[in-house]
């Protein structure tokens, strides 16, 4: 089984400070839902990580994310492509294992789809996104949409041998050409 996990804000939509509240503000990134339907067509399942403190910050509740997730899930579809599972961590404690940059929602991950994490591909676009991954054995990619570019700038250290690029579009030509 050929498996790609995504972080879901500044990855596959538009990412917000303000968080992304209701189905109306998720916004999909261009080329992101194509990008995951050619994944899905090269044979990678795709599954999504996120955090989602907006939750318990009480900024919008599980039935307004299921909402949001819900049409993330249809326009992926109509572009041809397909999400397996989302995985979301709710919790606003950093100490949270399965908070990232804690590797406990990729594990679980790991769990649930009895597979290893080793060499997965994780696509994020922070600096938790590849402490998550590496803590999990997975292979961090990032992108330079959403915190990407401000990522690089700040956390070069952090960044160094992770392959940077522009977006989820070009991360999946490259795995595509590179990894069949």
């Amino acid at each position: 089984m050929k498996l790609i996990i995504l972080d879901r804000d500044g990855v596959i939509n538009q990412d917000s400070d303000d968080y992304i509240k209701s189905p109306d503000e998720w916004i999909p990134l261009p080329g992101s839902l194509e990008a995951i339907a050619r994944l899905n067509h090269a044979g990678y399942r795709v599954v999504v990580a996120t955090n989602q403190s907006g939750v318990g910050r009480g900024f919008f509740d599980l039935e307004m994310l299921n909402l949001i997730h819900k049409k993330m899930h249809r326009l992926t579809q109509d572009a041809g492509g397909q999400i397996d599972a989302v995985f979301f961590c709710p919790d606003v404690d950093e100490a949270n294992p399965f908070r990232k940059p804690n590797p406990g929602m990729l594990l679980e991950i790991n769990r649930r789809l009895k597979c290893t994490l080793q060499g997965v591909p994780v696509v994020g676009d922070s600096v938790r996104d590849i402490r998550a991954a590496r803590a999990a054995n997975a292979w961090p990619l990032l992108v330079r949409t959403g915190n990407g570019t401000a990522t690089i700038e700040r956390e070069a250290e952090v960044c160094a041998n992770v392959l940077i690029f522009n977006d989820l579009s070009a991360a999946t030509d490259y795995l595509i050409a590179n990894h069949q």
